[in-house]
């Protein structure tokens, strides 16, 4: 009894929509199934109808007649939809194709890697080694400490470099071998 009450409730249009599903054996489908179908329906209908009205104009007519609707609709066909090629042109163009023999493979069977130097997941990191030098204690003068009784953060930072010199060395790994 319900689903009378809402099939006497539905618009026309929904109401079609329902129909034309179970003509195609959908007899399972959520209620929202109809409203988008509406909605593309409506819209296709609605770009459908602008675009016989500008054929109509280019024309020089005041209305819209079933020319331009055929028109109209005709090019959205082409634009949407897009036939294959026969097949006769895709045997002749993989005849052309396969002419062309492929090079032959200079490293044999497998997959071609290429170095490790040139790949990211190779190591790449530095070591900072300290310079095996005896200390030698810096003399400051009192001029200088006069000068500049707070250092900032950048000149501690340089003094610290020239107190404790590092050397930035890198190496790459010795390549495995192949078993």
């Amino acid at each position: 009894m319900a689903d009378n009450d809402d099939e006497l409730e539905m618009p026309r249009d929904a109401k079609i929509v329902k129909s034309l599903l179970k003509s195609m054996g959908v007899e399972d489908y959520e209620p929202r199934v109809i409203h988008k179908f509406l909605e593309l329906w409506y819209r296709y209908v609605v770009d459908v109808l602008t675009d016989a009205q500008v054929y109509s104009e280019h024309a020089g007519k005041s209305a819209i007649d079933c020319d331009d609707v055929k028109l109209a609709i005709q090019s959205k066909v082409n634009f949407s939809f897009s036939q294959p090629p026969p097949r006769e042109v895709l045997l002749e163009l993989a005849q052309n194709r396969n002419k062309i023999p492929l090079p032959k493979s200079i490293a044999g069977p497998g997959v071609l890697l290429p170095p490790d130097q040139d790949t990211l997941i190779s190591p790449n990191y530095q070591l900072a080694i300290p310079n095996k030098r005896p200390a030698e204690p810096i003399e400051e003068t009192e001029d200088e400490e006069a000068a500049n009784p707070n250092p900032s953060q950048e000149d501690q930072m340089d003094m610290q470099m020239q107190q404790n010199p590092h050397q930035r060395v890198s190496f790459p790994l010795p390549k495995r071998q192949k078993d």
